[in-house]
C-alpha cells in the first residue's frame, strides 16, 4: 500500500501540473504531515510547494489591486493572488473538505484553464497560473469530504497509512523525468484499453482515463523510457481508476474492441501496433490488475461514504446575513440597515477612477463617489433543525413510551451540544401538535418532553404532514432540517381523523413519499415491541435509515 503511494506522490512531483495533484485522505497533523514534506522535498527548484492558509478568501487566491502601489504611483497597479504567485508548483490546501464555495470555484476553474482572469477594481489581466494542487482531507468518516468538482479535477485519491513516508525517488531523479516527459509517447490503443477499463469499473468521469493516461506516461518518464509500457499502463490504472470505482466489472463483462486500422494506412510511430486479440488480452490483464488494486471492502465503503462524498461541508452551506456572523469579504451597498462600511474597501473601489476625477497628485484629497461604497458581508452558518416527531399514541404508549421519551431527551442534548435548534410533534387521537417549535432551550424541550401524555389513534399522515410544513418554514429562513420519528409504523387514523388502518397507512405512504422528493434527511426509530413491516415500509417511503 505504501509503495503505490510512494509511486503516486512521485508522479505528481513529475507532472504537477498535468496530473492536477491529489486528495490526502488521514486526518490533521500525524503521519499526513510527514508525507506532505517528504513530497515537497521531491520538488525540484524553484517548484517547491507552496502552503495555503487555512480557511482562505477566494479574493486572495485570485489578487487584485495593490493599495499602497497604486495610492502612490497613481494608477492601478496589479498584487498577484496565491495562484498566481504559484505558477508551476503545488498548491498544499489544509481541511480542503472546509474551503468555501467560491474558493473550491476559484481552484477548479484555475486547474481547467491554468489561468487567473481579473475583472474588478479598474483591472483587467489575465495571469499565468498553472498548478498542482495537494488536497489534504481531514474529514472523518461521517463529515463532508473534499468536494466533487475538486476530486474530479486531481489525479490521485490517497489514503495515508499509519506509516512513515518511504523512500521516494530523488530529486534528480524527478527531473530527469520532467526532461524527458515530453518527448514520452503512448499509442492510441493504450487510450482505448484505459478507457474501457474505466468503463467496466463504473468511472463516469470524463478526466480519469485523461489522468490515466498522463500517469502512465510520467511512469515511463521516472524509469527512463521513451515510449509507454503496458507495466506503465497497469500501475496508472491501479492508481487513478481504482479509487474511483464504484462497482465490481460482471465476471462475464466483455470489454469493447478498438476498431482496426485500415489495411492501407500506416501506423504512426506513436501508434500501438497489434492484432484485436492482443488489444483484448492487454485489456483484460489491465482489468485484472486493477480489480487487484481495489480495497476489499469496496462496496461497504461506497455505502458508507455515499451520504457523505458529494455533501458540502459547513464552510460550503454558509448562509449570508447582513448583520450577524463571520466576516466575508464585502460588496456594493449603501450605509443603511446597519451596515458597516469596508474602508480599505472602498478605497480600492475609488482609486482607479481618481485621475478622471481631477486628482493629479497623491497629496490630493481622494475623491470618494457613493458608488465607491463598500460594505461589510457577513456570514453565518446554516443552522440545523432536528424535527422529532413521537408517536404518543395507545399502542405506542402502553409500551414503549417511556424509553421513546428517553431516546428523545438523549436526541436533544445530542442537538443542543452542535448548538443546533430542535423541535417536537407528537401525535397521538386524531392529529399531531408542534408541542414544541424550534429553538436552542434544552430546558424548555424537556419539560415540553416530560408532561407528554399518551394513548388514542396513530395519525402518522398528519404528523409527517406537519413536519413538512415545519420544514419548509426552516428552509425560508434560510437553515437545514432533518426529522427522526419515534413510532411502530401502525398508522390508524386518516388526515379527517377517521378510523381505517388501510385507508391510514396508506396517506403516511403518500406523506413520506413527498418529504422524500424534499428531499429531507430523515432516521426512523421503531419504538414497537418487535419490528413491524409497516414501519419499515415508511422508512422506505420517506428513504429514511431504519
Amino acid at each position: 500500500m505504501t509503495e503505490a503511494i510512494t509511486t503516486a506522490l512521485s508522479l505528481l512531483a513529475v507532472d504537477p501540473v498535468g496530473l492536477g495533484g491529489a486528495v490526502l485522505q488521514g486526518g490533521a497533523g500525524g503521519w499526513t504531515s510527514a508525507w506532505v514534506t517528504a513530497f515537497a522535498m521531491r520538488m525540484p527548484e524553484p517548484h517547491r510547494v507552496r502552503r495555503l492558509p487555512a480557511g482562505i478568501a477566494e479574493e486572495r487566491l485570485i489578487g487584485g489591486l495593490d493599495l499602497s502601489a497604486t495610492l502612490l504611483l497613481g494608477r492601478p497597479v496589479l498584487e498577484p493572488g496565491l495562484c498566481a504567485a504559484a505558477n508551476g508548483a503545488a498548491l498544499v490546501v489544509p481541511m480542503a473538505e472546509r474551503l468555501s464555495a467560491g474558493a473550491a470555484a476559484v481552484l477548479a476553474q484555475v486547474l481547467d484553464e491554468r489561468v487567473v482572469r481579473i475583472e474588478r477594481d479598474g483591472l483587467s489581466t489575465i495571469t499565468p497560473a498553472a498548478i498542482g494542487l495537494v488536497l489534504l482531507d481531514e474529514s472523518e468518516p461521517d463529515e463532508a469530504q473534499v468536494t466533487a468538482g475538486l476530486r474530479d479535477r486531481v489525479a490521485f485519491h490517497v489514503v495515508i497509512p499509519h506509516a512513515p513516508p518511504e523512500a521516494m525517488a530523488s530529486v534528480a531523479a524527478i527531473g530527469a523525468a520532467r526532461a524527458l516527459l515530453p518527448t514520452v509517447v503512448a499509442g492510441a490503443g493504450i487510450a482505448a484499453t484505459l478507457v474501457a477499463v474505466a468503463e467496466a469499473f463504473g468511472v463516469d468521469s470524463v478526466r480519469a482515463p485523461l489522468f490515466a493516461i498522463r500517469a502512465a506516461r510520467a511512469h515511463a518518464a521516472l524509469a527512463g523510457r521513451a515510449e509507454v509500457t503496458e507495466d506503465d499502463v497497469t500501475a496508472a490504472a491501479a492508481m487513478v481508476l481504482a479509487p474511483r470505482a464504484t462497482r465490481l466489472p460482471a465476471p462475464e463483462e466483455t470489454m469493447n474492441e478498438p476498431p482496426p486500422p485500415p489495411p492501407e494506412a500506416t501506423p504512426s510511430p506513436d501508434q500501438a501496433v497489434g492484432t484485436p486479440d492482443e488489444h483484448r488480452a492487454l485489456e483484460d490483464r489491465i482489468l485484472e490488475a486493477t480489480a487487484a488494486a481495489l480495497p476489499p471492502d469496496l462496496l461497504a465503503q461506497l455505502a458508507a461514504a455515499g451520504s457523505s462524498r458529494d455533501r458540502a461541508g459547513r464552510a460550503g452551506n454558509d448562509s449570508v446575513d447582513g448583520a450577524r456572523g463571520r466576516r466575508r469579504g464585502s460588496r456594493r451597498g449603501t450605509l443603511s440597515s446597519g451596515k458597516r462600511l469596508d474602508l480599505l474597501a472602498t478605497i480600492r473601489a475609488a482609486v482607479p477612477w481618481q485621475r478622471l476625477r481631477g486628482r493629479t497628485s497623491p497629496a490630493d484629497r481622494l475623491a470618494v463617489r457613493p458608488d465607491d461604497f463598500r460594505v461589510v458581508r457577513r456570514i453565518r452558518p446554516a443552522g440545523t433543525t432536528t424535527i422529532v416527531l413521537v408517536d404518543a399514541s395507545g399502542s405506542t404508549a402502553l409500551h414503549r413510551l417511556q424509553e421513546a421519551k428517553g431516546a428523545v431527551s438523549l436526541l436533544l442534548s445530542a442537538s443542543y451540544v452542535r448548538r443546533d435548534e430542535v423541535a417536537l410533534i407528537t401525535f397521538r387521537g386524531t392529529a399531531a401538535d408542534v408541542v414544541l417549535p424550534p429553538t436552542r432551550a434544552l430546558a424548555r424541550a424537556r419539560r415540553a418532553l416530560s408532561g407528554l401524555p399518551g394513548g388514542g389513534g396513530t395519525p402518522i399522515a398528519s404528523a409527517l404532514d406537519a413536519a413538512l410544513v415545519l420544514t419548509m418554514r426552516v428552509r425560508r429562513s434560510g437553515g437545514r432540517a432533518g426529522i427522526v420519528i419515534l413510532s411502530d409504523g401502525k398508522a390508524n387514523v386518516t388526515r379527517a381523523g377517521l378510523g381505517g388502518r388501510p385507508v391510514a397507512h396508506a396517506e403516511a405512504l403518500e406523506a413520506g413519499q413527498r418529504l422524500a422528493r424534499e428531499g429531507v434527511p430523515a432516521v426512523w426509530l421503531d419504538v414497537g415491541t418487535r419490528p413491524t413491516a409497516q414501519a419499515v415500509e415508511l422508512a422506505q417511503a420517506l428513504r429514511a435509515q431504519y
